[in-house]
């Protein structure tokens, strides 16, 4: 039996032999950490470090089973930790007594292995302070004021519209003042929210007013829960949206705060449970702030005058279970642009971020409302005196309309084919006021209307022409109804001829006007006139360059995943992707009286009054593309598909029907 007994005790020894052996090399190979063969006071863990989740405390009681503890230093993120005894002996005690203990630790085992090292740097600390310009205040509300502020946050659905409230994929939040919006980290400031802050956050704010944080009371908030294991993406608070100071009070549950320099310092912030965070200066402006998505924490063990606000001291660390955080982030808007002393990050000092492609009709809109519609009314003087000559291929289309026909041209421009044949009765509407006022001006009968939802009466026309209109819908879905539109539109047998932008502005091996025309300050109409703009560079050029270089999907500050961004255009280059931005360099002056068009009768513009560069929104179509979109239009034959000049275009006809195959609700 006893003989039994040793072969069965060698069997174990030799197996936990072979693990702490693996478990040297382990160290060695990945930490630089070289084990000794004999005893020693200093001893590593392997399997005992906060990495791992085991807490100091928990470690610390098993270790003292072993003989006295003199230091036990645990490393944040690693899973092992170095335990230094009072003697040798009590090491080597430790060695043989613990080695291959198992650990129940929160909701998991651990096997500890214990080797043997010659000595513990006793220097194994983290030198860091807080970012200039940030402090933490801790107990800066009592437990009292604390479940006031929380009770005051009612997370039930909205349905009085003084609030804003979101699920997002890390932690939901809820907007008072004015909302935040994730799409663009920007607020509108032209739509603050009804009701302001809560009450309950007036004794909070005043006593910050008094004691010197803020000189303005903040009339922005936004709240933001946490549960275990949530956190927010590394991110700078839009400089031209709020002003310096950021203030932010933890509720709740304590948490780390990640802060990062440009240069790649880290400093990580404990945030105690009724704390204030004071964000200004440098801390507020350059430096990155996020929570990294974990159920534990490392922090100080004692938080005692103030020490728990740096995790730096590694014989001083342990892990603490998060829970539920609600943060109260309180910021005041900015109504002028920012100067601070951070240009390299200051979205106010530097060219602004290319929108996404939108993927909803709400985001489509806004794109369309910024980057078309508005844009074209500031330019349509401009734009007005450069589209004087038609493109032949359109004008033997007017011309081959019956005398008597009825002829809408959608997306009319300047009217310039309305006159083309004086046989047909010729109405125009256009998204401009100011270029259905040019119109007008003209002569011409044009009213001011969306291509998507024209007042005319279904089957009333002859014949229509969209010509460099549909390309500027963001969205498939506005494009083919675009097409629908026209098709309403028409008596059957009657006629639509589509003209849009082309990818391929070389086809056929024929380069485009566009492409060709690099030399000219301002060209006579091919693909959609987008020549008007001077080819030298200049730095407005360099800042669109930096922008369409950002066409990737990226994550947002609330951790989504957002849409690619749209490329910034190069004038007379090949397209590079099918959404973009095309600058519009826009003349100080234009007498749109002068014909002021490269190629005209009456020469250049006047390049000695540069105005601003302004952008247009496009969507390419690929060979083919319009083509299809047409044919899924039931009632509708395509007559004829061709390229002209740098565009697609298609000639169809009316047969009976209007629906949509395949409709898209």
């Amino acid at each position: 039996m006893d003989s039994t007994r040793a072969v069965r005790r060698t069997k174990e020894e030799k197996k936990l032999l072979r693990r702490q052996i693996k478990a040297s090399h382990t160290l060695l190979k990945h930490e630089g950490i070289s084990t000794v063969s004999h005893p020693t006071k200093h001893l590593v863990v392997s399997n005992g470090g906060l990495g791992n989740g085991v807490s100091r405390e928990t470690l610390l009681e098993v270790l003292k089973e072993g003989g006295t503890v003199e230091s036990l230093l645990t490393p944040p993120a690693k899973p092992y930790a170095f335990v230094t005894y009072l003697s040798t002996e009590a090491g080597q005690n430790a060695y043989t007594l613990l080695n291959g203990r198992a650990l129940q630790c929160h909701d998991q085992s651990v096997t500890l292995y214990f080797s043997y090292v010659e000595k513990v740097d006793s220097d194994r600390s983290v030198s860091c302070a807080l970012p200039p310009g940030l402090s933490v205040l801790e107990d800066f509300v009592s437990p009292e004021e604390e479940l006031q502020l929380l009770q005051a946050v009612d997370w039930t659905p909205d349905t009085d519209d003084v609030t804003v409230q979101k699920a997002l994929k890390h932690r939901r939040v809820k907007h008072y003042g004015y909302e935040f919006r994730y799409d663009n980290n920007n607020v509108d400031k032209d739509k603050p929210l009804p009701g302001g802050l809560p009450a309950e956050c007036d004794a909070l704010l005043r006593r910050c007013l008094a004691d010197g944080h803020i000189s303005v009371l903040p009339d922005q908030l936004t709240v933001n829960q946490y549960q275990s294991g949530q956190g927010i993406p590394p991110h700078v608070d839009t400089h031209s949206a709020f002003e310096d100071t950021i203030l932010s009070l933890s509720l709740g549950a304590k948490t780390v705060m990640d802060f990062k320099h440009p240069d790649g310092c880290s400093v990580a912030v404990v945030l105690p449970e009724r704390s204030l965070l004071v964000m200004k200066g440098e801390s507020r402006y350059l430096w990155t702030h996020g929570i990294t998505p974990r159920k534990f924490d490392v922090v100080p063990v004692s938080e005692a005058g103030g020490s728990g606000v740096m995790t730096s001291d590694l014989s001083n660390l342990t892990l603490s279970r998060r829970g539920t955080r609600t943060s109260l982030t309180f910021r005041i808007i900015r109504h002028t642009p920012c100067n601070c002393a951070y240009p390299s990050v200051c979205d106010s000092q530097q060219p602004p971020s290319p929108p996404t492609v939108p993927d909803a009709e709400g985001d489509a809109c806004r794109l369309e409302a910024r980057y078309v519609h508005q844009v074209y009314e500031e330019i349509s003087s401009h734009f007005s005196s450069t589209r004087h000559s038609p493109w032949p291929q359109v004008r033997d289309f007017l011309l081959s309309l019956a005398p008597g026909s009825i002829l809408a041209d959608i997306g009319c421009g300047n009217g310039k084919y309305l006159g083309i044949n004086p046989e047909v009765t010729s109405v125009g509407s256009d998204r401009s006021a100011n270029l259905v006022q040019i119109c007008i001006e003209r002569g011409y009968e044009a009213f001011v209307s969306d291509a998507l939802s024209v007042p005319l009466r279904s089957g009333s026309c002859d014949a229509c022409i969209s010509i460099a209109v549909i390309h500027h819908f963001s969205t498939q879905e506005r494009r083919q109804a675009a097409v629908r539109e026209l098709v309403r539109l028409l008596k059957v047998g009657g006629r639509a001829l589509i003209y849009v932008w082309a990818m391929e502005q070389e086809y056929n091996n024929k380069k485009s006007k566009y492409l060709k025309e690099r030399t000219t300050v301002a060209c006579t109409e091919s693909s959609e006139e987008l020549k008007t703009e001077e080819n030298k560079p200049n730095q407005q050029e360099e800042d669109d360059r930096k922008m369409s270089s950002d066409v990737t999907c990226t994550e947002d500050s609330s951790g989504n995943v957002t849409q690619p961004r749209i490329q910034v255009h190069t004038n007379r280059t090949a397209f590079l992707s099918q959404d973009l931005l095309v600058p519009w360099h826009l003349k100080g002056s234009v007498d749109q009286n002068k014909g002021a068009a490269s190629g005209s009768a009456n020469g250049p513009l006047d390049n000695t009054s540069q105005g601003p560069v302004l952008h247009r929104y496009y969507h390419v179509f690929q060979q083919g593309e319009l083509e299809d979109m047409c044919c899924d239009v039931t009632g509708v034959k395509v007559l004829r598909s061709y390229h002209d000049q740098g565009n697609w275009c298609v000639e169809l006809e009316k047969t009976l029907g209007n629906s949509l195959k395949n409709a898209v609700a």
